[in-house]
């Protein structure tokens, strides 16, 4: 017999034991027509109070389903009532159980630093995270429901969802035209993971910069081996060259002369190049700890604007504007920030160019704090155009190739200047331009105020 049966059973017998009961004492006390009045209306008050209950719990379940609001009973509807309470408390409880889980859920995906899109059968979007939002430009207030490739797109991204290979990747590669990344390509690495019934979970990575230090990775190897090979070339053929001379016989001088000079000028240029290397090793190196001292900038800065006006040789109108300053910091590295800086002004500015050095302390916002040190060259060179100066100080980025070359750079220059910035808590600002009147370049390095002295230090007595 199903439960049902049994409590209908239950019910039916408590109101025929009742009636009995009623009726029989209407008939010891009032005759047989009482008994029979009792009998019918015990039955008729069952039933009356049966559909009573009924009607109450059919209004209740058209509620909110508020345990608070159950109604309440005795007898069998005692115990229906009291099962279904006890049922209903259960199920709230598992059901804030599992909203606290989902909260959770969101709250640890909403941290992930990896997009996260909740996609159903029809590839519309469930729910997704912040870092989804920025890498796809949807939003979740906004977009919910909406089906993801009318928003992105892009026809491998379409057919990728439409094959729905699950655990394979694919590299997307777009442009996006709002938002941060703005202007400015973008490689997002995804894959789409399954999940409940039908469900897919699309994950997204930005990997735009680690392709970036690939591609400068290779770069690197490719003009390292380049920048050596030239010159070993050069060299190997006027080897070649004398080899082939009768040089006891004293034949053809100019032209021994001409190849030692040209092979002097070549192991020079791998020589700077090897120096600039190691320096540029010496200053990533996360074991090389800074040595500072007061660093006396304006004599500093005097004695390379005095070396490259050997460089120029009076091909260029070189002026300074140099205020007396201080600097906490590594002697060694900031001369060659400061070398690096003015010998690129006279290399790539043409003759009758000019040149200005400066050395000022900028004002502080608060009065009782020091200014931050600004060390700027400026020239009136061909300028730069604006799309290479993110990339300058890449090492060997070069924005004319043959011009570097022949000017007689490394091409390491930049990326030295940017890395003691960094050692020293600084910053690199550049500005450049092509115009016909006013074109030329600026580059200012700007030390923290913390390492700015505008008073010559003391010196400190030594105890014997």
């Amino acid at each position: 017999m199903s439960p049902a049966h049994k409590l209908l059973l239950t019910a039916s017998l408590r109101v025929a034991l009742l009636a009995a009961l009623g009726g029989l004492l209407g008939g010891l006390m009032f005759g047989s027509t009482a008994a029979f009045v009792v009998t019918t209306l015990i039955v008729f008050a069952g039933f009356a109070y049966h559909a009573w209950k009924l009607s109450q719990l059919h209004l209740w379940l058209g509620s909110e389903l508020r345990a608070a609001d159950l109604p309440d009973g005795f007898g069998t509807w005692g115990d229906v009532l009291s099962d279904l309470y006890r049922v209903i408390r259960q199920l709230r409880t598992e059901q804030q159980a599992l909203t606290n889980s989902l909260a959770r859920f969101q709250q640890a995906a909403t941290a992930l630093p990896d997009g996260a899109v909740m996609l159903d059968n029809e590839n519309s979007i469930v729910w997704c995270n912040p870092a989804a939002e920025e890498h796809w430009h949807i939003s979740l207030s906004n977009d919910r429901l909406q089906t993801i490739t009318y928003i992105v797109r892009t026809p491998e991204f379409v057919e990728f969802l439409d094959k729905r290979n699950l655990g394979e990747s694919l590299i997307l590669k777009f442009s996006p035209t709002l938002g941060a990344n703005s202007g400015r390509e973008v490689s997002l690495a995804v894959q789409l993971v399954g999940f409940g019934d039908d469900q897919t979970l699309l994950l997204s990575r930005d990997v735009s910069e680690r392709e970036h230090l690939e591609r400068m990775r290779s770069d690197f190897v490719a003009n390292v081996s380049h920048e050596l090979r030239t010159p070993l070339t050069v060299m190997a053929g006027f080897l070649e060259t004398i080899h082939g001379t009768d040089i006891a016989g004293g034949s053809k001088p100019e032209l021994l002369k001409r190849s030692l000079d040209h092979m002097s000028q070549q192991t020079e240029r791998m020589q700077r190049l090897v120096d600039d290397l190691l320096a540029l090793s010496r200053l990533e190196d996360a074991q090389n700890r800074l040595t500072e001292s007061v660093i006396d900038m304006h004599g500093l800065v005097q004695a390379s604007v005095s070396d490259a006006r050997v460089m120029s040789a009076g091909r260029h109108h070189l002026t300074t504007s140099l205020s007396p300053v201080w600097l906490l910091g590594n002697r060694d590295e900031v001369s060659s920030l400061v070398s690096n800086l003015v010998s690129n002004a006279i290399r790539y500015t043409p003759d009758n160019g000019a040149v200005k050095v400066a050395l000022e302390l900028m004002p502080a916002a608060d009065s009782l704090a020091g200014g931050e040190l600004v060390f700027s060259v400026t020239d009136t060179g061909e300028g730069i155009a604006a799309e290479h100066l993110p990339r300058l100080t890449e090492r060997f980025y070069r924005v004319d190739r043959g011009r570097s070359r022949a000017a007689g750079g490394t091409g390491l220059g930049l990326a030295i200047v940017k890395h003691v910035l960094v050692r020293h808590g600084g910053r690199l600002e550049i500005q450049s331009s092509q115009a016909s009147e006013d074109h030329g370049s600026s580059f200012r390095a700007i030390f923290p105020a913390s390492r700015v002295m505008s008073e010559q230090p003391k010196p400190q007595a030594v105890a014997a």
